[in-house]
């Protein structure tokens, strides 16, 4: 008897990672969770993590903490790559973001590997308004950024997961790169109006310079490090080179992108948006 092939999840704590897991694990496929904190702890700093992380792996959904953006990670992507080829595993699937030249060279390594790889390309989750630094603005009413009428296809990290799962468990996604958005371009004030319409509260948008911006993360002791990435992935990324929507969900599923506003309601219903509700 073989063993039942085994799928290593990287983040598979984090917003996209553990709905991999959960998809995976619902089609009765055997998943070792990448992170810190696993049982066999993976660390993309402590590269004498990798290899008992990949032991026994035949397919990786890869995450990269904290941004492909940041320097060093087209070689951490490559290095980690190659020796999950010289370990067994055959389907690499990288997780990408759109627009950015740091992770179009993140995407490359992978290639570069010879392993049998899947690019998922996705835009701005919608999730990061109800799980991410989002909610606390929003839970207080206001939601300020450096941002200003720049349309975005938010993307619900359910479709993000459930094409990562199908990908990783189905063949004939080789060498193929998916544009993973949702169905429709929204202003990042139209997107805090819609969760101000579901939860019956006005939630307001407000465009501030990236230097006042940057200075409030300061302010709250973010790292320099960190504030300098989102100042510059809000500056650069979201200056409008991703308003346009990609197909890759209804490509690999076969349905189209799940709507923003359907994400909203579901998670207003929850109560995450009310101020003051249990947690």
């Amino acid at each position: 008897m073989t063993s039942p092939a085994l799928t290593l999840v990287l983040g598979g704590t984090g917003k996209t990672g553990r709905r991999v897991v959960r998809r995976l694990t619902g089609r009765g496929h055997v998943v070792r969770i990448g992170s810190r904190t696993g049982g066999i702890p993976f660390d993309w700093n402590d590269s004498t993590t990798w290899q008992p992380a990949l032991t026994g792996v035949d397919a990786v959904y890869v995450t990269y903490q904290p941004d492909l953006a940041v320097p060093g990670a087209p070689e951490a992507i490559g290095a980690f790559a190659e020796l999950a080829v010289r370990t067994g595993a055959r389907r690499l699937v990288l997780l990408s973001g759109r627009g950015e030249p740091e992770a179009e060279a993140c995407e490359k390594a992978l290639a570069a590997s010879g392993a049998q790889w899947t690019v998922l390309r996705a835009s701005f989750f919608a999730q990061n308004f109800s799980e991410g630094d989002f909610l606390g603005p929003v839970l207080d009413g206001e939601l300020a950024l450096p941002v200003g009428d720049v349309q975005e296809p938010f993307v619900d990290a359910d479709d993000i997961a459930e094409v990562a799962a199908t990908v990783l468990a189905e063949g004939g996604h080789t060498g193929r790169t998916y544009d993973l958005t949702g169905p429709r371009l929204l202003t990042f004030a139209q997107a805090t109006a819609a969760i101000g319409a579901a939860t019956g509260r006005e939630i307001g948008y407000v465009t501030v310079p990236a230097e006042a911006y940057a200075a409030e993360l300061a302010a709250h002791g973010v790292p320099a490090a960190v504030t300098d990435l989102l100042t510059y992935l809000f500056t650069s990324v979201l200056d409008g080179r991703n308003a346009y929507l990609g197909d890759g969900v209804r490509q690999v599923l076969g349905r189209p992108a799940r709507d923003f506003t359907d994400h909203v309601a579901e998670v207003a219903a929850t109560g995450v948006w009310t101020p003051g509700a249990a947690s």
